[in-house]
């Protein structure tokens, strides 16, 4: 069972995460995602667990243009641009966006037309990826401070949100899905990854398996995670499990998107079932 107060888990996950961004840029300290081991890469630590986790899921033609420190600071589940199918001249928002390295792939896919933001609530995190920018010569980025449940950008603003094994660390996942459908324009989409858990599996069973600062307790269930979105007014909502990352859990790809119409009312999941809304507290899986 989770039994941290909202303010005691969400205080968690920000010393983790300044913890971990402390450990690539000095080489002290002992964070990462998931727990476990770190190895090293040129001047900066890598936050390396096993091939479930971290800068192990990117393909190398991707990354090895990328500043070192980016690259080491990955803590996600998936690589969420792989399915995000950006096209130039998108604007995108990544969503915990950590070291940047999700943001500056992102941008590099949109091109000069197009522009990436990254919202983050770690201090340490949100000066290490902007340093990597500055090091990739970024121009079309943006590093902003702030929570996943109350993002610092307009209505309609964007055309697509990534996310890589944050939305489990929220304290307020129905909050953090209903901003999500805020700031997309109509028409807009999301490809995220996140550990997502087996219907089967009780919150109680998911904390069982890990903590909530590794990624683990916080899960949703797959139908919750699809309930949730509907309720949030997305459509064409899809959990694909990818990968084992606990038992009874998995990494996991969700897209879904915003219909031109303003008032969506189901959504169809993997299964092509519809998806009725949830109360809060399915949403939360507590």
């Amino acid at each position: 069972m989770i039994d941290a107060s909202s303010d005691e888990l969400r205080e968690q996950v920000r010393e983790r995460y300044a913890a971990a961004a402390t450990t690539v840029t000095t080489g002290e300290g002992n964070a990462s995602c998931c727990g476990g081991s770190s190895g090293c890469c040129g001047d900066a630590t890598v936050l390396e667990v096993d091939d479930r986790f971290g800068s192990a899921l990117y393909a190398a033609s991707d990354t090895d243009s990328l500043p070192i420190a980016a690259v080491a600071a990955s803590l996600g589940c998936g690589n969420p641009i792989t399915v995000a199918e950006l096209r130039e001249g998108e604007t995108v928002l990544d969503l915990g966006s950590g070291g940047g390295i999700d943001v500056l792939l992102s941008a590099r896919r949109v091109g000069p037309t197009g522009f990436a933001y990254g919202v983050d609530m770690t201090d340490e995190m949100l000066d290490l990826a902007r340093a990597n920018a500055a090091k990739a010569q970024a121009t079309n980025v943006e590093f902003l401070k702030g929570t996943i449940e109350d993002i610092p950008l307009p209505d309609e603003s964007v055309d697509v949100i990534i996310s890589n094994c944050v939305i489990n660390l929220s304290v307020d996942k129905p909050r953090v899905l209903s901003e999500m459908f805020r700031v997309l324009k109509p028409g807009g989409r999301i490809g995220i990854s996140d550990v997502v858990a087996e219907d089967h599996l009780t919150p109680n069973e998911r904390a069982a398996r890990g903590s909530f600062v590794g990624c683990i307790a916080g899960a949703l269930s797959r139908t919750e995670y699809r309930r949730g979105l509907a309720a949030a007014g997305f459509v064409d909502v899809d959990v694909r499990f990818t990968h084992h990352a606990a038992v009874g859990m998995h990494s996991a790809i969700i897209q879904a998107s915003r219909t031109h119409n303003p008032s969506p009312t189901a959504t169809t999941s993997e299964s092509g079932d519809s998806a009725t809304a949830p109360t809060a507290t399915e949403s939360a899986g507590r």
